[in-house]
């Protein structure tokens, strides 16, 4: 892999940081709340043979913080700048969390910068399933990023996987999540996230799209993953036993070598990382609702709301608890 080039560009009148490595594919990476391009290492390394762009968004890194919350809509019109930044007409798109609603946002607008898309550990926004009840509460509330033994013992509570049991796992996280967050970049993003949903946009959303998601992520729960799989017009879903909501972060992941096969398989048809993956049908989606714990107020009801407006009444039904 080549050496990475890193600059802090103005676009849309936003400084913006933004690293490039690898030559080949063009493959832009949208991340996460609150995280900067170096949480994308893991993922650098097993896409090797590719030309990676990704930037950090205002707030997060080495961007600076703008003065009022980016929207979503204006954050995926950012990552179409970088694009053109970089001098890319279309590239592959590979969002995770919040990058993955940027993601959507990205495709749906502007279809055709866009070739296939990724979701990871991603949902559709208002409307979805919601996550752990103390998970989110530690979400809004992010006194993790102040104290290191906060973070220490809330973390595997927050992304669930090997973080609720490895201390090895915890300190590497220690080491990578503490650098470089703003705390007020922090809470715009998640007011930001706060305002937006998918479920308008993705039925106009017409690229291959693999959806990866961990059975044990207790802020995106499975549910999620089907639903935008059921919804996006040509998916399939993957979900990775025993991952929580960092699915990139392990050298182990197993939902690496799958990302890369989708992207680089020349016709779909034949890939079998498309032709094993899960085509969720309504049935599926309805049989997984009633798992779901009972939803919390008042996303939980707003999110029965706008499903039932998008999905119908057979699937929007309050989940009842075991």
């Amino acid at each position: 892999m080549t050496d990475a080039h890193e600059e802090t560009v103005l676009l849309d009148g936003l400084r913006v940081h933004v690293r490039e490595v690898g030559d080949g594919p063009p493959v832009l990476l949208i991340n996460g709340v609150g995280a900067d391009t170096g949480m994308w290492a893991r993922l650098e390394t097993a896409l090797g043979g590719f030309r990676l762009i990704s930037f950090d968004a205002p707030g997060a890194g080495r961007s600076p913080t703008p003065l009022v919350p980016v929207s979503i809509t204006r954050l995926a019109r950012l990552a179409g700048l970088v694009l053109d930044h970089a001098g890319v007409e279309q590239a592959d798109v590979i969002g995770y969390s919040m990058g993955g609603i940027v993601a959507q946002e990205l495709a749906a607008r502007a279809p055709d910068r866009v070739r296939r898309v990724v979701l990871a550990g991603t949902t559709c926004g208002l409307g979805a399933i919601p996550g752990e009840p103390l998970a989110m509460v530690h979400m809004l509330v992010p006194a993790r990023y102040v104290s290191r033994r906060v973070y220490a013992r809330t973390i595997g509570g927050i992304v669930g996987g090997s973080a609720r049991h490895d201390r090895s796992v915890v300190a590497d996280l220690l080491a990578v999540r503490l650098r470089r967050v703003s705390i007020r970049g922090y809470l715009g993003q998640m007011i930001s996230l706060s305002r937006w949903t998918g479920l308008p946009l993705l039925g106009r959303i017409p690229h291959p799209t693999f959806v990866v998601t961990g059975d044990d992520d207790p802020l995106a729960p499975v549910a999620n993953g089907m639903l935008l799989a059921r919804l996006l017009p040509e998916a399939r879903l993957l979900v990775a036993a025993g991952e929580g909501h960092l699915l990139f972060l392990s050298p182990r992941s197993p939902v690496l070598g799958p990302i890369r096969e989708f992207l680089t398989a020349e016709s779909l048809d034949d890939a079998p990382v498309w032709q094993d993956g899960w085509a969720v049908t309504d049935a599926d989606l309805r049989a997984a609702m009633p798992r779901m714990r009972a939803q919390a107020q008042p996303w939980g009801l707003l999110g029965v709301v706008l499903r039932r407006r998008w999905l119908g009444d057979g699937t929007s039904l309050m989940p009842q608890s075991r």
